[in-house]
């Protein structure tokens, strides 16, 4: 029973990974010994699981199904086997954390070290990315989104909320007068940040309005736009997280601090199943206490 255990265990990382050479590495196990897993599972079993070819790795209708069927009884035995374990220390093994590129940069990555001293054993993979869609198809365990849809297939916990702010840097703002208004903003050089679209959604006193700002500078880096601002290059409508840093130590001002953006969810995002392993509990748990959003969960 226990080799029947193993070889699920195996079976379900490699479908999960796509890869036998991936899962051997995870699993700390041979390539050898991860495929042969994998055919001792599919001959007590009677059916093929996998097509192996040179340059590709598939499921099977068969193998579909009994990764679907077995994926809630793998987390189980995994959360099993950790409270068992019970110490902190039985937390190990690699958690797959998505999450759009410079969301990541400036709050994820901040937030790992803290995690990883308590937790020596764990490891964790970010995989970055600004196209849900991928993510989804990279079989990741946590993904973390600001402002995104959600797939009814995925599970979504409430982390806390992002809304833009309208900004410049002081030497900027020196060399003109400061817009007194919205409509003042069309006399002045506006960066624009593809990623947005067009349009710039704020809040105000007399509720949401949309504009169409206009400038010299425009990309599809919230990083880039950041950057020009704080070189003096104009006014930028930038996400929240993006604009914290640059407006706690001055190199970036409020402009009409009476309009902001429309708060976007951010969210943690996880595949629904029954059970959790023990060590995505704990990446949910600490993105939670560190974004600092009551945990809330819905489908």
């Amino acid at each position: 029973m226990s080799d029947r255990l193993t070889d699920m265990r195996v079976f379900h990382r490699v479908a999960r990974l796509g890869s036998f050479v991936a899962a051997a590495r995870e699993m700390g196990l041979s390539n050898t010994a991860v495929s042969r897993r994998v055919s001792d599972l599919e001959a007590d079993l009677g059916v093929q699981l996998l097509v192996r070819t040179t340059r590709s790795l598939r499921l099977t209708d068969a193998g579909r199904a009994y990764r679907d069927r077995g994926e809630d009884l793998v987390a189980e035995l995994d959360a099993l086997d950790a409270s068992v374990a019970g110490a902190e220390e039985a937390i190990r093994g690699r958690v797959r954390i998505a999450a759009g590129v410079a969301f990541a940069e400036e709050c994820l990555v901040p937030l790992l070290p803290a995690l990883l001293e308590r937790h020596p054993a764990l490891e964790l993979e970010l995989r970055l990315s600004d196209s849900f869609e991928e993510l989804v198809a990279s079989g990741v365990d946590v993904a973390v989104r600001v402002g995104s849809s959600v797939d009814s297939a995925w599970i979504r916990r409430r982390l806390g909320q992002d809304a833009g702010a309208l900004c410049a840097a002081p030497g900027y703002l020196s060399d003109r007068p400061a817009p007194g208004s919205l409509r003042d903003l069309a006399k002045h050089s506006c960066l624009i940040d593809t990623n947005r679209g067009s349009s710039w959604s704020l809040e105000g006193p007399d509720g949401p309005v949309r504009i169409q700002p206009d400038g010299p500078v425009r990309v599809n880096s919230p990083r880039a736009i950041r950057d020009a601002a704080c070189a003096g290059l104009g006014i930028a409508f930038l996400p929240g997280f993006m604009a914290r840093q640059p407006l706690a130590t001055g190199a970036l001002v409020r402009v009409l601090p009476d309009h902001c953006g429309v708060a976007a969810p951010v969210d943690a995002l996880y595949p629904e199943r029954r059970y959790l392993s023990a060590r995505v509990r704990l990446v949910l748990d600490h993105l939670a206490a560190s974004i600092g959003a009551p945990a809330r969960h819905s489908n």
